[in-house]
Formats: structure tokens, sequence, C-alpha cells
């Protein structure tokens, strides 16, 4: 049997489209394994998979000043010490990288000892730790033809993102059951990504009595984010979804969400009209603007920047959302395939070493 090791973490969207690969690279054959950070939300999300799990030491890479700059690079070293070492042991025919710090050393063991890399670069603008593994890897797969551009030709493939299928067979009656909606109001699912988003949040609950009268909302809203004090009729919180999140998909009428690819990717696929609130530049890279304004061009999306966001803008955009929900279904629909599940995992079966 062939065997791969996947890698990638940090946050979730680091570890979805790792999960969206299992049920593919199972019926292709492949004995999977899985190398992250000793205590990261990758190490949660892929053990609940039933998926052998192997830690290693991991730094973070900043492209600004921080005192632990001076020791992060030693924790890198010895990552890469840990994964050469469970490389050599585990014998993959193939490495699938989904990014994040910890993917680095991981990536460079697999370089070292000769094993094929495929990288997969979710946003438009590849992330430092996908760049610092470039030189490592046969292929780089992308979700945007923008990045394509970016990419080195010899390797550059536009795969699309891989989705979870599960998200695609959500039950809207299941989703009325999960939350105790009646159904006469349409409902709009707010989503912050896994960590929450705190502008987002303090925005959309400002807006509450502006916005309940039109709507039934479903607000995910993050870990340690909940407001009990906010409970009424029509706002539901939660702080984090899994099990349910396709019903819950399925019960939505319009979205409200952070730009992350992943995220974006999974509302394509799904043709839900959607507001997109990216993450401020101040507060990232700007990678999540360019999504959301490559989604915007397309015609898959509604933009609100962060600091243009007030109770009343976001009420405002919601509103004109809803009113042209229709346009946006049609331009999804219409979109190529944005399930890239399949491409990779041929991808992955091309380069995997017999």
């Amino acid at each position: 049997m062939k065997k791969i090791v996947l890698t990638g973490g940090g946050t979730a969207g680091h570890v979805t489209p790792n999960i969206a690969l299992l049920p593919g690279l199972r019926e292709a054959g492949f004995d999977i394994e899985y190398i992250g950070s000793y205590e990261g939300i990758e190490k949660t999300l892929m053990t609940g998979q039933g998926i052998p799990y192997h830690g290693i030491s991991s730094g973070k890479l900043r492209r600004y000043f921080d005192w632990k700059n001076f020791t992060d690079p030693f924790r890198v070293l010895k990552g890469f010490s840990e994964a050469r070492k469970l490389l050599r042991t585990i014998r993959p025919n193939v490495l699938f990288s989904k990014g994040g710090f910890v993917s680095v050393p991981v990536v460079r063991a697999a370089k070292a000892l000769g094993i094929p890399v495929v990288i997969h670069e979710s946003d438009m603008t590849p992330g430092l730790a996908n760049k610092l593994s470039y030189s490592a890897a046969e292929k780089i797969c992308c979700n945007f033809p923008e990045t394509v551009d970016l990419l080195p030709p010899e390797k550059a493939v536009l795969s699309g993102c891989p989705i979870r299928s599960e998200l695609l067979s959500g039950s809207r009656d299941a989703g009325l059951a999960f939350t105790g909606l009646d159904g006469e109001k349409p409902v709009l699912m707010v989503v912050g990504g896994s960590l929450g988003a705190v502008p987002v949040n303090e925005a959309l609950r400002a807006a509450l009595p502006q916005l309940l009268p039109h709507f039934d909302i479903v607000h995910l809203c993050g870990k340690g984010k909940l407001m009990p004090s906010l409970a009424q009729k029509g706002y539901l919180q939660y702080e984090y979804i899994d099990a349910e999140m396709a019903d819950l998909f399925a019960l939505a009428d319009i979205i409200l969400s952070r730009a992350g690819a992943n995220a974006i990717c999974e509302i394509l696929a799904l043709a839900k009209p959607n507001l997109l609130v990216p993450l401020s530049a101040k507060a990232s890279r700007g990678d999540q603007i360019l999504n959301a304004r490559s989604f915007e061009k397309q015609g898959f999306s509604k933009v609100l920047e962060e600091e243009a966001m007030t109770a009343d803008t976001l009420t405002e955009a919601v509103l004109a959302l809803w009113e042209e929900r229709d346009t946006y279904t049609a331009a999804m629909k219409n979109a190529p395939s944005a399930d890239g599940a399949g491409t990779i995992v041929r991808l992955l079966t091309e380069c995997a070493k017999a």
C-alpha cells in the first residue's frame, strides 16, 4: 500500500483541506499519517478523523519584530530533526503540505530524504511558510487564477480548494431542528473563522436591533466569545460547530464571513450569497483583502472593508445582499467546479514514488 504524510497547522484553515482529501486518498489506496505541532488545532482535528498523528517542535515564522524570533529558529531546527526521523520511520511515497509554520521543517526534511512534495497555497498571494518550501516542492497547487502567475511556472497547478464532501449534503430540516428556528424568516449565518472575529462580532451585535426584524441569525462567534446577555429570539450563538456545520450551511440563506481562502471556497461550492469582511491589512499581510476582491470581481461576493464597518454600514450591506441574492447565486452556479480534491489526489498519486 502507498503511504502519504499530510502536514499543515496553526489554524483550522491549514487543516480542513487535508480532511477533505481523506476520502479520495483512502479510495486511491493510500495509508495516511499526519505530522503537526504537539498541541495545535491540527492535532485535535486529525485525531478526530482517526489518522495516526505525530507531533514535532515548531516555531512561528514572523515578518515583524518579536523577541521569539531569536529562539524560534532553534525550534524549527529541532522540528526538522524530529520530522526527518519520523519520515525515515514512516517512509511515505509522497508528502502533502497545506502550509502554516509547522509545515516548513516537515517539507524540508522530506526534500532531504528524496520524498516527493506537493504543496497547496490557499490564498491569492503565497504565505511565507509556503514560499520557504517552494524549492522542495514538485508541484504547487492553488485556488486563484491570479496566483498562477506568482508561482514557478513549471510547478503551478490551478487545482481549486479541496472541499469537505459532507458540507454539500446538509439538511435544512436538520438545521431547523438543531437550532429550534421556525423557518419563517430568512437565515443569516455569520462565520468568523475557527478563532472568531472580534470586529465582526461587535458590529453584528450592535446591528442586532436593525437586522433581527428581517432575519434569524446563526452566529459562530469563536471560542470564549459568547455573550449570554444578548440571548433573544432569532439570535443564536455558538463558539464552534463541527458535526452540524453542513446542516447550518443548508439552513443559511445568506452568509457573512471573513475572507479566508478555504472558507470562501466552501461558500462558493455551496453557492450561498455572501458578504465578505476581510481581515484588515493592519492585522495581516492583506491576503484576505485580495481574496475578497477576486471573488467580488468574479461576481461571487459582496465586500465590506473592516475599516468601513459599523452597525449601520453592516446592516445596509446585508440588506443589499439579500435584495441582490439571485445575481450572486447565479454567478457562483455558473463558475467552474471549485472542489479541487479530485485533482489533488490524482496529482499525489502521480507524484508518489513506487
